[in-house]
Formats: structure tokens, C-alpha cells, sequence
């Protein structure tokens, strides 16, 4: 599993589980994180959204395994820490840098027309809407394939950690401010992923 290490090592220095209760839920979420990635559907060509559903399978693995869920600050403390390895503050860089490239917006744009959720419930569908000023864009989610696999899962309330995750990882990248005012698993009308370009 990608990112396994950390999510066992964060077990401990995070959550305060001991090293060998760590590595015993390690193994319990390994199988069911294979349970879990068995029974999803084939991403279509061109969906830029299969990693997303992956960690969150790794993520929901390991709650599954915990003795009992922690309190949601907890959770998404853990969860950042998990994720937010030295590697990964790398890949935020570079992707960073082409977040408001012309290659970048067409995918975006593309990714909007696929409506890939009308296929796959545990993908996602969009529309984009670049700011009026050029200061940048903001993607806007009806569907989450997130919030689908988690509510089957019984993990409803772990869900937002996951969400907190898209502003660490704009402030990793450095290039943009990250703005949201609504998510789908609060409740909210959609989820809202604002990227506004830093001076």
C-alpha cells in the first residue's frame, strides 16, 4: 500500500498507539484495504481522480482497524501527517507550479466534460469556474466518490480529515491560497475548490 509506513508510524507519534498494536492494525488494514480496492469499478481513460479513491481506501482501512475512531481533529491530524510525507511535499511543488498552466486548465476542463460519477460512484463530477479576474479558478464537486465509499463503509464522520487535506497540500505547493466555503460531507450544496494565485 502507498504511503503505508507513515500511516503505521503516525499510528504511534500522532494517536499514541504502541509500536506493536501498530503494526498488528497494519496488517488488519493491508487486507481489507485489498477487500476494499477489489470491489471497485475500473476508472474510465482520462478520470485523474483513481489515486484519490486509493488513499482514501488506505485511509478507511486503517479507522476500520482502530480500536475506536478518534475525535475528527485527531483524525485529520493524523491523516496530514500520514499523507503529507517529504515526497509528497515535493509532488505539491511541482504540480504547483503548473496549477495555472494552459496544459493544466484543458485537463480541468476535460475533466468537467467527462462527468465520470455518472458512471463510477466512486469518481467524481465537476464544473469549473475560472475567476472573472484571472486570479484563478475554482472546481466545483456534485459528487464525490470520497463521500460514496466512506458513507458504505459506516466511516461518515471520519470523512472531513480527508477534505482539511486540500489545504495542506495547497500550502505545500506554495503557488496559491486555497479557498472553500461549502463541502458535501458537511452538508453542504457542493463541494468548492478554490485556487487563487499568490503574488
Amino acid at each position: 500500500m502507498l504511503f503505508e509506513n507513515s500511516f503505521r508510524e503516525r499510528l504511534c507519534d500522532v494517536l499514541g498507539y504502541k509500536k506493536d498494536e501498530a503494526i498488528l492494525i497494519t496488517q488488519k488494514a493491508k487486507k481489507k484495504y485489498r477487500e476494499i480496492v477489489k470491489d471497485l469499478p475500473e476508472f474510465e481513460k482520462g478520470d485523474r481522480f483513481k489515486m484519490n479513491i486509493l488513499s482514501c481506501a488506505m485511509y478507511s482501512a486503517f479507522c476500520l482497524n482502530m480500536e475506536k475512531l478518534p475525535p475528527i481533529d485527531e483524525l485529520s491530524d493524523y491523516y496530514e501527517k500520514a499523507m503529507m510525507t517529504k515526497a509528497m511535499k515535493l509532488f505539491c511543488r511541482k504540480m504547483s507550479r503548473l496549477k495555472f498552466s494552459d496544459k493544466n486548465m484543458k485537463q480541468m476542463e476535460d475533466t468537467a466534460k467527462l462527468k465520470a460519477a455518472d458512471r463510477n460512484p466512486y469518481s467524481w463530477n465537476m464544473d469549473l469556474y475560472p475567476y472573472e479576474d484571472g486570479s484563478g479558478y475554482e472546481a466545483r464537486f456534485s459528487r464525490c466518490g470520497i463521500c460514496t465509499l466512506m458513507k458504505e463503509l459506516g466511516l461518515s464522520e471520519a470523512i472531513p480529515a480527508m477534505c482539511r487535506l486540500d489545504y495542506s497540500m495547497a500550502e505545500a505547493g506554495g503557488a496559491c491560497d486555497f479557498i472553500r466555503e461549502y463541502t458535501l460531507a458537511s452538508g453542504g450544496p457542493y463541494c468548492d475548490c478554490g485556487y487563487r494565485k499568490r503574488d
